[in-house]
């Protein structure tokens, strides 16, 4: 340090230079190695606002799995139930937007919560970068077989004769199901009594025992029940029919046209992740979701893969945020 304090200025001047090119240099090839390593080089990271084990995290993890084993990178799923779906959601908007997190966004997070809450602490539009559609699960409407109607127009009619008698449960208020029985109660003149529960096991297990008269259940949940006749389906919420129950008509084509409220699971990253690396994904989760065993994995699950555009994503988020802020309004629904 001494010697170059008492050098020449041109000396210093060549040291510091050659100093500045050497670092330069190093920096220049770490950026071109870094643009010119392959997306992805690292694991992945999946955010998922739910807990092991229900539809949400089994979706997920049939995906991953296969994506993972086409990219040759890790695709691990990080599970971040509660705080009504905005811890993981949060979090993941604020991630770099780099392609190495990534969110799942559910009708309940991104196409509900918007007209629930009166403050959210994201925007589904602004936050994120659609990548792709996943699947989407039909709701069964599903009644405790004590009840008399067998079809979904003697349930209507039941409902219009007593006023508030039926009572419903769902997974939590705000939830697909919820949503749903209030969208029925909408376009039918009529008044339910709502039953929120913590999950749909216990909502579904409720149902069962005659605590409730009815439910707007997700397939996986009802089927077995429907199938062993402890549940009586009156219709599905789907345009089509859904393959596991074949003989149930939809609510659209028994009761009300146009009627639609499903489950829907959808892939995002944080807002401005780079062009290419959205395409890369949409390109790797339509590569998985088209293999035969993905698909026969998630339809085994009552789960219907409807890959997408991210283009066609990003209007469909918006098409359910308007459609669903439509609902509340109309039935004067709020969040605390």
């Amino acid at each position: 340090m001494t010697l170059l304090a008492n050098a020449p200025v041109p000396i210093i001047f060549r040291v510091l230079v050659s100093a500045s090119l050497v670092l330069t240099g190093s920096a220049v090839s770490v950026t071109a190695s870094a643009q010119t390593a392959p997306y992805p080089s690292k694991p992945i990271r999946v955010i998922l606002n739910a807990s092991p084990g229900g539809g949400t995290d089994i979706m997920g993890r049939i995906i991953a799995k296969k994506i993972s084993e086409n990219v040759g990178q890790q695709v691990i799923i990080e599970n971040k139930a509660g705080g009504n779906g905005f811890i993981g959601t949060v979090q993941a908007a604020r991630m770099p937007p780099d392609g190495y997190t990534l969110l799942v966004g559910t009708i309940a997070s991104f196409g509900l919560a918007p007209s629930l809450y009166k403050t959210l602490p994201y925007d589904p539009v602004r936050d994120f970068e659609p990548i792709i559609n996943g699947v989407v699960v039909t709701n069964v409407l599903v009644v405790h077989p004590s009840l008399p109607a067998k079809t979904a127009k003697e349930f209507l009619a039941l409902a219009k004769a007593k006023p508030r008698a039926l009572n419903y449960s769902s997974s939590a208020y705000g939830s697909a199901a919820h949503l749903a029985s209030e969208l029925f109660a909408l376009k039918g003149g009529v008044e339910f009594v709502h039953i929120p529960y913590k999950g749909g096991g216990p909502a579904v297990a409720d149902l069962v025992a005659g605590h409730v008269q009815f439910s707007f259940a997700t397939a996986p949940s009802a089927l077995g029940f429907v199938k062993s006749g402890k549940l009586r389906a009156l219709g599905v919420t789907t345009p089509t029919r859904f393959s596991g129950l074949p003989d149930v008509p939809t609510i659209s084509e028994a009761v009300f046209p146009g009627f639609e409220a499903s489950n829907w699971y959808c892939f995002v990253a944080p807002a401005h992740t780079p062009k290419d690396i959205i395409a890369k994904l949409n390109q790797e989760f339509r590569r998985a979701m088209a293999s035969p065993d993905v698909a026969q994995a998630l339809h085994t699950q009552g789960m219907e893969p409807v890959p997408s555009t991210p283009q066609e994503l990003h209007a469909y988020i918006k098409s359910e945020i308007a459609k669903w802020a439509e609902v509340a309004k109309a039935r004067d629904l709020k969040a605390e």
